[in-house]
């Protein structure tokens, strides 16, 4: 009796010290992702992008100052496109408030953003009426990403594994959470995040200086 209740402990010790292990070391990754703290846009901080299909040429901190951006990496043939739909409403419901969403279509898993650049123009307008802003065909992960991804991976300790990976940047240019593509972009932890940022006042008040400082930098 004695040796089969310590088999069976052996045996459940054996089985759930893995499971456990695993659980934590994901919890700890997570919570270190999240942390708010690493600046991705700071004083001359230049990220050049070209507009999807276009020759608009944007450096994105200095176009999107003061916004809340999200960036996403987007794909045309993947089971998560259909988040393109949440991300418009994203952006329509919230962009007067100071949201800005960026679309940057990736080919780096499953080849599943393998068209010409007005190919997915044309898909994003003519399936999903998408008018927030899409740039290039952008590398998002491994040694030659885009400069604008490495200093997303690096500010934020997560990388995209997927398409439709989410970063959300306050105000301030701070990389403040990281989203995987399963977090579909109306979920409740997303947009209570994105109500946070847009309604905080100290935001708001950087955000008024930055147009002041653009009115002065236009009169003079």
């Amino acid at each position: 009796m004695i040796n089969s209740t310590m088999t069976k402990f052996i045996f459940l010790s054996l089985f759930f010290t893995p499971i456990v292990s695993l659980l934590s070391h994901t919890v700890i990754n997570t919570a270190h992702a999240s942390e708010p703290s690493a600046q991705l846009c700071s004083a001359g901080q230049v990220f050049s992008k070209r507009r999807l299909a276009g020759g608009q040429i944007d450096n994105i901190c200095e176009q999107y100052a003061g916004k809340v951006m999200l960036i996403v990496n987007t794909a045309s043939k993947c089971a998560f496109t259909d988040q393109y739909e949440g991300l418009e409403t994203l952006y329509k419901r919230y962009r007067d408030q100071g949201l800005v969403v960026l679309g940057f279509p990736s080919n780096d898993f499953g080849g599943q953003e393998p068209g010409s650049e007005k190919q997915i123009r044309n898909f994003c307008v003519n399936t999903y009426a998408i008018e927030f802003p899409m740039y290039e065909k952008t590398k998002v992960t491994g040694n030659k990403a885009d400069p604008i991804y490495q200093a997303l991976i690096k500010a934020s300790g997560s990388k995209p594994r997927w398409n439709f990976h989410k970063y959300l940047v306050d105000q301030q240019g701070r990389v403040v959470e990281s989203y995987s593509s399963m977090t579909k972009p109306l979920s409740g932890k997303l947009t209570g995040k994105i109500e946070t940022l847009l309604n905080d006042k100290s935001a708001k008040l950087h955000k008024i200086s930055i147009d002041n400082r653009s009115n002065l930098d236009a009169i003079f």
